[in-house]
């Protein structure tokens, strides 16, 4: 069964669709107008294409781990001639420019590099060998994929995240059912149109748009699941998966700190907090949200961040040019303000940027950079998702490591100092699954190469980096072969011990 991946409506007029108790309306973030819309499926259309999905699936498993490489390779291809529209719907979703025209060119660059890869990673965790106990006993290992992996991504970014857990899946053996966010649907359209070129793939693997509803009958009817989103939304999803006894391999919120000890070069420290708060509007579940600078050399820090920050331009009211994008969701920008209000009134000094303006109908925010901060408020202690820089001075070593670990999350984080060494000292005492040394948001550039978890309340499951991103997704199963005589009862019997 085909379902559509959505339909289209803009607001200058045009064919409604058809069920409009169910239609969704998508909010462009650079116009601040609705003008795009998506009409869900049902859930007897979800469970009908995730039956589809799954009865494909032993077709393609049974293709091996070459055959799918094969095919996997023409849906990069498949990506790259659908670039322009892929690159251009993102571009809408969200309101960035260069982000989005890079985007396609990544995913398909990951799909190369796991076809390259894959091969050796699955023929490593294939053990062979015979019983350290029982001499005439030898196994092997059979690699079994999940029928049916499912996946719920968030709308920070829409093409990328839907496909960092489906690409392994995919040369995994799996079928896959992604519900991106229904905050940014545009993107589904052409990135299905880019499947439908791979008649092979498009059997195994498709996206439906839909908001809760559809990704709560999503979990009903895979055998796995993955989900990038917040920890709230993180728990309830894990649960789901639980009462199904499903594995859930969650990917949830961050609220990543950098140290900056008395070593290090303000200038150079700055750049690096700088891009790591505020690249893609801050809106990055490893983007720096927490500061913690050596006070010896705090003042001078802090000058190099606000004189840095104020050089930053938003894209507006040319997308094309500039640095800080829109807020790709409304309510976030709300969330950002109830923040810095609240560091206001307990207290914190805003030194340069503040909160969210409308231009032209969409909301953005110059980067903020706040002093007089402390874990007593929620800029502190709450997941931020904004172009906002929290500095707060410490005393001692000691004293930062205590204060970067002072939160549930544990995604990530950086240390920045005067040397690699005193670097990488700090950072093995910090708790977080990923730590840049002498840069901040370092976590992207070694997605396939190492792996990592979440630390806390920033996740659960296994890595979705490295080796483990492929193998999470097959399940290992010992075939036992006893060589030599069965071994019947009697030699189990009680009266034969020590005979």
């Amino acid at each position: 069964m085909t379902i559509s991946a959505t339909t289209r409506v803009q607001t200058d007029g045009g064919a409604e669709p058809s069920s409009p108790s169910r239609r969704l309306r998508a909010r462009n973030p650079r116009t601040g107008k609705e003008d795009y819309v998506v009409t869900p499926p049902s859930p007897s259309e979800v469970e009908s294409l995730a039956a589809s999905l799954r009865n494909a699936q032993r077709r393609w498993r049974d293709l091996g781990i070459e055959g799918r490489i094969e095919v996997m390779l023409r849906w990069a291809d498949a990506i790259d001639s659908e670039h322009d529209r892929i690159a251009t719907a993102e571009g809408i979703d969200t309101g960035r420019r260069r982000v989005s025209d890079e985007v396609p060119y990544m995913v398909s660059a990951a799909v190369r590099d796991w076809c390259a890869k894959a091969p050796g990673i699955v023929e490593s965790a294939v053990l062979e060998g015979r019983s350290s106990v029982m001499p005439d006993v030898t196994f092997t290992t059979q690699l079994d994929p999940y029928a049916l992996v499912g996946i719920i991504s968030p709308w920070n970014h829409p093409f990328l995240l839907s496909s960092t857990d489906a690409i392994p899946a995919l040369i995994a053996g799996c079928a896959v059912l992604v519900k991106p966010s229904e905050i940014t649907p545009r993107f589904i359209e052409p990135v299905m149109a880019s499947i439908a070129r791979v008649p092979e793939l498009a059997a195994v693997f498709a996206y439906v748009p839909g908001a809760a509803d559809v990704g709560r009958t999503l979990i009903d009817n895979v055998d796995a699941l993955c989900f990038t989103g917040s920890v709230s939304t993180g728990r309830t999803v894990a649960a789901a998966c639980a009462s199904r006894f499903i594995p859930a391999f969650l990917e949830l919120g961050g609220k990543d700190a950098a140290i900056v000890t008395s070593s290090a070069d303000p200038s150079s420290a700055a750049a690096a907090v700088l891009k790591g708060s505020v690249h893609n509007t801050g809106q990055l579940c490893f983007s720096t949200e927490r500061i913690y600078v050596d006070r010896t050399i705090y003042d001078t820090f802090v000058a190099e961040l606000v004189s840095q920050s104020e050089a930053l331009e938003l894209t507006y009211p040319d997308p094309s040019h500039g640095h800080i994008g829109p807020f790709i969701l409304e309510q976030q920008a709300k969330i950002v303000d109830d923040q810095l209000q609240d560091a206001v009134d307990r207290g914190a000094t805003l030194l340069t940027g503040g909160t969210s303006v409308k231009l032209g109908g969409g909301l953005y925010m110059r980067p903020t950079v706040v002093v007089g901060v402390d874990h007593t408020m929620k800029l502190m202690t709450e997941e931020t998702f904004g172009p906002v820089m929290p500095v707060m001075p410490f005393e001692g070593i000691d004293e930062a490591v205590n204060l970067a670990n002072d939160t549930e999350f544990g995604l990530s984080g950086a240390v920045i100092s005067g040397s690699v060494e005193e670097s990488e000292a700090i950072a093995r005492r910090l708790d977080a699954g990923a730590i840049s040394l002498q840069d901040t948001s370092l976590t992207i550039g070694i997605m396939r190469d190492v792996e990592k978890v979440a630390f806390k309340g920033s996740g659960l499951g296994g890595s979705r980096m490295g080796p483990a991103g492929l193998l999470r997704f097959l399940r290992k199963k010992a075939l036992i072969l006893r060589t030599g005589p069965v071994v019947g009862m009697d030699a189990l019997a009680e009266h034969s011990r020590g005979q």
